[in-house]
């Protein structure tokens, strides 16, 4: 895949600080990850909520609201690690045989040194940034991290996400706070990720927000209602009907 610099970038996240560690976007005045875990947020919220690594293979494309840290992305790319190991010991091809794709977009980048101050707070993550980390200091729009083509598209998501021609198997929908940042999460917007997710595609989000289940039920997703992380009482997934 071409290395390609990002042209215009939009203004950076200002961020404030929670314990040293917990980067907070000052513009929304929210957290980028649960005060109580973010890996393992991740993990739940997700993975778990668009049946990942379970569903990945060779061509999986995830797209994603929100890339903030890169939390999530390098979370993925343990679980794409993980699984691609069970299946070397296993017999024959299996899971984490092959390349996945990552599209994310993103409002506000983060500044480099910022998101690797924050990803410090996660060892493993952290262990495998250094790509990322690499790619954000040189500017990249497209690069790859081992086994994930990744392609960053920065400015305000109701302009870029009409106007791009990907379909995702699984999304992320990752923005901050529907009462902090409605505009990721209004019925146009939710209708544009339904109108670029493949056939039996998936999402998962960390809110339950009534208007956002009735925007993805009204796009055209089945929508449930789940556990949700670390005490909260609900997240929401679904797929694509």
């Amino acid at each position: 895949m071409p290395e390609t610099p990002r042209p215009d970038l939009p203004e950076h996240a200002s961020l404030s600080w929670l314990e040293g560690a917990i980067p907070v976007a000052t513009r929304f005045d929210d957290p980028y990850f649960s005060l109580k875990g973010g890996l393992e947020e991740t993990r739940h919220v997700f993975l778990a909520g668009n049946d990942l690594p379970a569903r990945l293979q060779d061509g999986f494309h995830v797209a994603e609201l929100g890339f903030g840290t890169g939390l999530n992305l390098l979370t993925l790319a343990l679980a794409w690690q993980e699984a691609g190991q069970g299946a070397a010991r296993g017999a024959g091809q299996g899971a984490g045989q092959g390349q996945l794709r990552y599209t994310s977009f993103e409002a506000f980048p983060m500044q480099p040194d910022d998101m690797e101050r924050a990803l410090r707070h996660f060892p493993q993550a952290h262990a495998i940034a250094a790509p990322l980390l690499d790619a954000m200091r040189a500017g990249l729009q497209e690069f790859q991290l081992p086994g994930i083509d990744v392609t960053l598209i920065a400015g305000d998501v109701r302009d870029t996400l009409p106007a791009w021609r990907g379909r995702a198997d699984a999304w992320f929908l990752d923005g901050f706070s529907p009462a902090k940042n409605p505009e990721m999460w209004g019925e146009a917007l939710m209708g544009e990720v339904a109108h670029h997710t493949a056939r039996g595609g998936s999402f998962a989000t960390y809110t339950a927000a009534g208007h956002v289940r009735r925007a993805l039920a009204g796009a055209g997703f089945v929508v449930r209602r789940l556990p949700g992380f670390a005490g909260k009482r609900h997240m929401s997934a679904g797929f694509l009907s």
